[in-house]
């Protein structure tokens, strides 16, 4: 059993946070939402009365937050309060920069650190399938594994630290872009007449096959575990998916990389989520590529 402090207990951060508990660790977390502190209660999460109260003796400190100011707030006020050898591990989706000043404010305090960002969705989360891509030393990560692998199936050393934010970020501006060009295809095929499931048996058992068609298909029908068949209801939010790609874009400008298709998926979803539906799932997205055929 690992003492662990858990900060930030929404929607992702909460099942997470149960999933350790379900592991056999002893948690502790925190949240500013009282709804998000009801739900991991009940799970067996103890609450604190604030982020600092919650990583006292604490052998292994996550964070799970919106933004890469966040976790550099919620660090530099919990890090004075950690015990000295902790492991401090962020699940956060944060631009790079970010990630790495959190890894030498860790480091200033002789702290191991990792960044650890997730792909899964609120599904991944709550069934403790999660994919962790994960920067910072090796043997911080060493330590890290066997607290990720309670919440997560795969777990991937990316790099030194920022790495596995790198990774999330490339991975996420694949997905938005496959996500739109699955779209853009059966909106044309319902111009064409062709059915939604002929359109899938063919490109899912041939070149046109990739993740957002097979496991995340935008129509109702072909798979029944997609949001489509759900009124959309979000595993991923679209919102979510625009604040990666806008990551994937600032990155992209700092490091002086080309990404015309990332760029252009960026702006599509920022025209579905300023229409209203950035609650809604990414997959919707097929919506704003019909809306465009009438404009």
């Amino acid at each position: 059993m690992t003492s662990i402090a858990f900060i930030g207990l929404g929607n992702m951060g909460g099942p997470m946070a149960a999933n350790l508990v379900k592991a056999g660790h002893r948690v502790t977390g925190f949240d500013l939402v009282p709804a998000s502190l009801d739900a991991a209660r009940a799970a067996g999460v103890a609450i604190a009365a604030s982020a600092v109260a919650a990583v006292k003796d604490a052998e292994v400190v996550v964070t799970m937050l919106p933004a890469g100011k966040h976790v550099a707030a919620v660090w530099s006020e919990i890090i004075p309060a950690v015990a000295k050898g902790a492991l401090m591990i962020d699940c956060s989706t944060i631009d790079v920069e970010s990630a790495r000043k959190s890894h030498e404010l860790a480091a200033q305090a002789k702290l191991p650190s990792v960044d650890a960002p997730v792909s899964g969705g609120t599904g991944g989360a709550r069934a403790g399938t999660l994919t962790f891509m994960a920067g910072g030393e090796a043997a911080a990560f060493a330590a890290a594994k066997p607290i990720l692998e309670g919440m997560g199936k795969k777990i991937v050393h990316c790099g030194d630290a920022g790495a596995g934010q790198a990774a999330k970020i490339c991975n996420n501006m694949i997905l938005g872009i496959s996500m739109i060009a699955v779209s853009e295809a059966f909106a044309l095929a319902e111009k064409l007449g062709l059915s939604h499931q002929a359109l899938f048996d063919v490109a899912s058992t041939s070149s046109g096959q990739c993740w957002s068609l097979t496991s995340y298909c935008p129509v109702p029908g072909p798979v029944p575990a997609s949001p489509a068949n759900n009124d959309y209801k979000p595993g991923f939010a679209a919102a979510l998916m625009l604040k990666d790609l806008r990551l994937s874009q600032e990155a992209a400008k700092a490091a002086g990389a080309a990404t015309p298709l990332g760029a252009h998926a960026e702006s599509i979803y920022e025209t579905y989520e300023k229409a209203g539906h950035g609650g809604e799932d990414f997959s919707g997205i097929i919506h704003q590529i019909r809306d465009l055929a009438g404009k």
